[in-house]
């Protein structure tokens, strides 16, 4: 672990990151594709300070809940930090937030003052005003926006907490020494897969921990690229780890993120499954669309890689042990490896150099290492990045803890498991229906193989609770254990294998479980599948809603413009339907009640802030209700 800054709570966290980095860039601000705008350490600290004091004068009391409705931007984070220096807990949510999300979480909050970020959010927040008795002050975040009727500016805001300073006022300071470590610094309110949102309530103590116990070794050099919403808590803890050892972080967005991939040249970030998947697909498409001499090098570089780092994995030991490596086996195949690995050597060495490099130069040539969150990296996706020499991490957590509970490092890195928990975790994996615990319980082994059940997890990082939700809270938290939901085994070699979440689980008439999301992942390695979803619940086979790619149909040969042509078109299905068959296949690894049986084709993408999370998770419950009737039709006259 490197050197990093640890506080008792956030607010003293950024006065020490103040005092350490002073001038040194905190944040910039993307204006175009060469220039960015640096805002120092110290220029944060003190520009919260000033609006921190605005906002006690705007009635902002200590432990108050304070609406934060915006996307990632330097404002955010200044927002932030001031809310923090008035002793009170943000309550952050993206622009995308829906009207009955807006009114539902206010109310429930209690929020009485609110930042919006655009003029747009603004007038929904206004037209709303009816819904929202509590809501007392709207501040729009937007310097080049105009405050309506009863809105003020962030900027007039800042102003009037400037000029009190200015003239001696330090409430602010006073707020900051009287934070505890348990106090709230946010309210996140989850998108969730299902059901309504629920208000997690973290703590100081919980961000400390985060910040102390990741895995990693950075200094002020680094360069972090924030692509994920800033209001995702997996995005802020990052944003906090790189002020942590005095990083920059550059505040970029999906839409320019290749641009500034290559510009900013990030040495580490935060980043979601889809994010690699997209840019895997990229990469592939460039491939086939390459000249064949360049297809073949491409093809003899992947390979090579394959066969060194497959052979590196097994004489380091990190590789996937699901059960106990027996010693006449390593004796068998450890001279193949090594023999294997030293022939390969010398050709992997010059492809690399001359094939490889090209492609990591995509991703800017001096990334370090990214950790993906927020949902399940495809082990295809895993492999073929770690393979050609981008250091793809996977993580594993939930808002309820803050949201990290383990991480592959470098140092252990296994392909296709989450690494081991971080420091000052501990981990049960307990058999859904009995309780039975199944690990640590050496009792439970079954001929050595490691045993699936949910995860517990018990460290400084679990939630204080939900918000005004106590009987949720003691079903999901036991005896200090938080019940995650989701279902893993810990490997022979002790790290974190995920295998899909207990909530998602379809149940057959015939009584047998199918987890949906191998399925989905596996299917959307198509290039014709942009997304689907498998649905079966009670019935006797599975089915599954698929929304085509339309420009993959084009390139094909298809002349439709729009998706609704294009899922009219019988040939369309058929396709689609081949594909899902050569994939979902028992020679793939299927059983045979993971077979689909038959597809509906959607004439419309699932959307972020829709059918999608934040983090492109499905809605699992949007899109039921959604698609009931197409469902329905599915096993309609089918005898399910």
């Amino acid at each position: 672990m490197s050197n990093r800054i640890l506080t008792e709570n956030l607010a003293l966290f950024y006065r020490e990151a103040a005092n350490s980095f002073d001038s040194m860039p905190a944040f910039a601000t993307r204006q175009s594709g060469q220039s960015w705008t640096p805002v120092s350490y110290r220029e944060l600290y003190e520009q919260g300070l000033n609006l921190a004091t605005g906002l006690i004068e705007f009635g902002v009391e200590a432990r108050d809940h304070v609406g934060l409705f915006s996307d990632n931007r330097f404002e955010w984070i200044l927002s932030d930090c001031s809310i923090q220096f008035c002793g009170a807990a943000d309550v952050p949510r993206g622009r995308d937030v829906s009207d009955d999300e807006l009114v539902y979480i206010i109310n429930h909050a209690g929020i009485k003052v609110t930042l919006v970020e655009t003029e747009l959010l603004q007038n929904r927040v206004l037209k709303l005003k009816d819904k929202l008795p509590q809501l007392r002050e709207i501040i729009l975040m937007d310097p080049l926006g105009r405050p309506a009727e009863g809105v003020t500016s962030l900027l007039d805001v800042y102003a009037l907490g400037s000029k009190l300073r200015s003239q001696g006022d330090r409430r602010a300071e006073e707020r900051i020494d009287q934070i505890r470590p348990d106090d709230l610094f946010t309210l996140i309110y989850t998108s969730g897969t299902t059901g309504k949102p629920k208000g997690v309530m973290l703590t100081h103590s919980n961000i400390i921990s985060q910040i102390k116990n990741l895995p990693g070794h950075h200094d002020c050099t680094d360069r972090v690229l924030s692509v994920l919403p800033i209001w995702h808590i997996f995005e802020r803890v990052i944003e906090m780890y790189t002020m942590s050892f005095g990083g920059c972080t550059y505040y970029s967005s999906i839409l320019h993120l290749g641009e500034d991939m290559r510009n900013v040249e990030p040495t580490f970030m935060a980043s979601a499954p889809r994010l690699w998947e997209k840019l895997h697909e990229r990469i592939m498409k460039n491939i086939r669309a390459s000249h064949p001499v360049r297809q073949i090098l491409f093809h003899i570089a992947h390979f090579l890689a394959r066969q060194y780092k497959n052979s590196e994995y097994f004489l380091t030991g990190k590789y996937l042990k699901v059960k106990p490596t027996p010693l006449w086996k390593r004796v068998l195949f450890t001279p193949f490896h090594v023999v294997r690995w030293v022939m390969v050597m010398p050709f992997y060495g010059f492809f690399n150099a001359a094939v490889l490099e090209r492609i990591r130069l995509g991703a800017g040539g001096s990334l370090k290492a990214t950790i993906s969150g927020g949902g399940a990296l495809p082990l295809h996706i895993d492999r073929f990045f770690n393979y050609v020499g981008i250091p793809l991490l996977e993580g594993y957590g939930m808002t309820e803890t803050s949201p990290v509970i383990s991480t592959r490092s470098m140092l252990n890195l296994v392909v296709g498991t989450v690494g081991p928990p971080i420091p000052e975790t501990q981990l049960r994996i307990v058999e859904p229906e009995t309780g039975e615990i199944l690990y640590p319980n050496s009792q439970s082994a079954d001929n050595g193989r490691a045993l699936r059940g949910e995860i517990w997890v018990k460290g400084p990082q679990v939630m204080k609770g939900y918000y005004k939700e106590p009987e949720l809270t003691k079903q999901t938290i036991v005896d200090g254990w938080l019940r995650t939901g989701d279902l893993g085994m810990i490997t022979c070699n002790n790290y974190l294998k995920i295998l899909g979440r207990n909530k998602a689980t379809i149940v057959l008439s015939s009584g047998e479980n199918v987890e949906p999301e191998p399925i989905e992942m596996r299917l959307q390695q198509s290039r014709f599948i942009d997304h689907c979803m498998v649905v079966g619940q009670d019935k006797r086979h599975l089915s599954i809603l698929v929304t085509p790619v339309l420009a993959e149909f084009r390139q094909a040969g298809f002349n439709e413009q729009t998706l609704e042509e294009l899922v009219a078109n019988p040939g369309v299905k058929d396709i689609i339907k081949q594909e899902i068959r050569r994939m979902i296949s028992s020679s793939n690894g299927f059983k045979c009640n993971e077979q689909i049986r038959d597809i509906s084709l959607l004439d419309r993408s699932f959307q972020v802030g829709e059918e999608l999370t934040n983090l492109y998770k499905i809605k699992r419950h949007v899109v039921e209700k959604k698609y009931q009737h197409v469902i329905e039709g599915l096993f309609t006259n089918k005898s399910s």
